[in-house]
């Protein structure tokens, strides 16, 4: 039987500047992501989409939520196989599309994960793991593109 996990996060608008949305460009983008027992997250629009390019905004979080799951399932996975990892680092990248009417989605995430072991003898073993995390992540497996990875394995 399958387990059910239920999250919870309040998302509130910080950007009335005193008329609403009376008009497109009378209002900021800002908003405050808040989840119990945590520091808020500050949030923005992209910049592209009149947002303040201090903060972060979904299409980031969105990407980094893809990178960061890959890494636990894939440290799990090293852990379980008996491979030592000692560093981890990912450079993803990814596309979005934004169509004629303003909609969009992404096309397309990229992940780059540098990862050092200790076992030279297990670098081909290590690369194969990438994609048995990818088939793991609880966030991999929720969208509709898929999710490339080009790994690099260093030896410690």
């Amino acid at each position: 039987m399958a387990k059910t996990h239920h999250y919870q996060s309040t998302v509130r608008w910080t950007g009335n500047k005193g008329t609403g949305t009376s008009g497109y460009r009378d209002y900021e983008r800002s908003h405050t992501v808040s989840i119990d027992g945590k520091p808020d997250i500050l949030t923005s629009s992209d910049p592209s989409f009149r947002g303040d390019k201090s903060r972060h905004n979904p299409e980031e979080l969105f990407l980094s939520s893809i990178s960061s799951c890959h890494m636990l399932w894939f440290l799990h996975l090293c852990s379980d196989a008996g491979i030592v990892v000692t560093e981890y680092a990912d450079n993803a990248e990814g596309t979005m599309v934004e169509n004629p009417d303003g909609s969009g989605q992404f096309s397309e995430v990229v992940l780059r994960p540098a990862v050092t072991i200790t076992d030279a003898a297990r670098v081909d073993e290590t690369k194969r793991l990438h994609h048995k995390a990818n088939e793991m992540c609880f966030i991999a497996r929720s969208v509709n593109f898929k999710v490339r990875h080009e790994p690099t394995v260093r030896m410690l």
